[in-house]
């Protein structure tokens, strides 16, 4: 089973590529996820990265956590769940109070 890392405080210039070479040396990637602006494409400074088992997910972490990368320490941690959000009115109620 794939485990998600969640990799933050990416340079705005780093490539999926980048991360893939990098994250390799620590064992197999399954997938890379560059998070982007859905309106301009621009990164947003992080990503999703799995590794195909959690003992190569823990030796990314160890490996790459404070790892500099276009002059920024890297923020590599173990992915939390996705929180479930509002939709519809009920989320937007907060933005147009009277």
């Amino acid at each position: 089973m794939d485990v998600k890392l969640y990799v933050g405080n990416l340079s705005y210039t780093t490539t999926e590529d980048d991360l893939r070479t990098l994250f390799a040396k620590a064992g197999q990637v399954a997938s890379v996820a560059l998070i982007t602006d859905r309106d301009t494409g621009n990164s947003k400074g992080f990503a999703f990265i799995e590794m195909t088992t959690h003992a190569e997910a823990q030796q990314a972490v160890s490996m790459f956590h404070g790892f500099n990368l276009g002059d920024r320490d890297l923020k590599v941690n173990l992915a939390k769940p996705r929180e479930e959000r509002a939709s519809g009115p009920a989320r937007q109620s907060g933005r147009n109070r009277r």
